[in-house]
């Protein structure tokens, strides 16, 4: 099944399936960086987008999944704000150079070949001072003590050692890897083992 097919087949459930909350992580650091323009790759339903938006940030967003925009710019309208989404695979979408003030990449798998490609253009795309924040699920996800999630191969899953090196050309500022309680909507609930990054270009 091509990702785009599996991600509208599951945002076609009439319910937020991450939940309309942001993540823990975002809420926690979005509002400690200065305001400005901030970009979501691999948005979903757009829960961490319209959060940055009723912090002032100027957004864009983007997903495979044209299910995943239509609820994400409906949560937007219930809050009384405004995104830029964008329906494109990591592939396609036109990252640009110094064009963003912040990126946020939560729970953005993708493949070995295409995880690379993307956290390069993400590098190119951050200004100068531009912050890059991550939650993403460690390769211990798959053991058996975690069932909140995530993808279900190891190439998919990401330790601190890879992350820093995809970064190496920003200036670590924080990185971890830690056992957390997820509890957004459906499909992310339980313990769940991340790795955490926080970076400055």
């Amino acid at each position: 099944m091509k990702a785009s097919s599996h991600w509208n087949e599951r945002y076609t459930l009439k319910n937020y399936v991450y939940g309309s909350d942001p993540n823990d992580f975002v809420r926690e650091i979005l509002p400690t960086l200065p305001k400005g323009k901030i970009l979501f790759p691999l948005e979903g339903e757009g829960r961490n987008a319209c959060y940055a938006a009723q912090n002032n940030f100027m957004v864009d967003a983007f997903d495979y999944a044209e299910q995943g925009k239509h609820k994400a710019l409906q949560l937007c309208e219930r809050n009384n704000v405004m995104i830029n989404y964008e329906v494109s695979s990591a592939e396609d979408f036109d990252f640009g150079i110094e064009k963003y003030d912040a990126i946020f990449l939560i729970f953005a798998h993708l493949a070995p070949k295409e995880r690379v490609v993307m956290h390069k253009k993400i590098s190119k795309a951050l200004k100068k001072d531009g912050y890059l924040v991550m939650e993403v699920f460690h390769p211990k996800q798959i053991e058996d003590a975690y069932k909140s999630g995530g993808p279900k191969t190891v190439d998919m899953l990401y330790d601190e050692a890879m992350l820093v090196g995809d970064f190496k050309d920003l200036e670590v500022i924080k990185a971890e890897e830690k056992e957390i309680d997820l509890n957004e909507g459906d499909f992310h609930v339980g313990k769940a083992y991340v790795t955490r990054l926080i970076a400055r270009k």
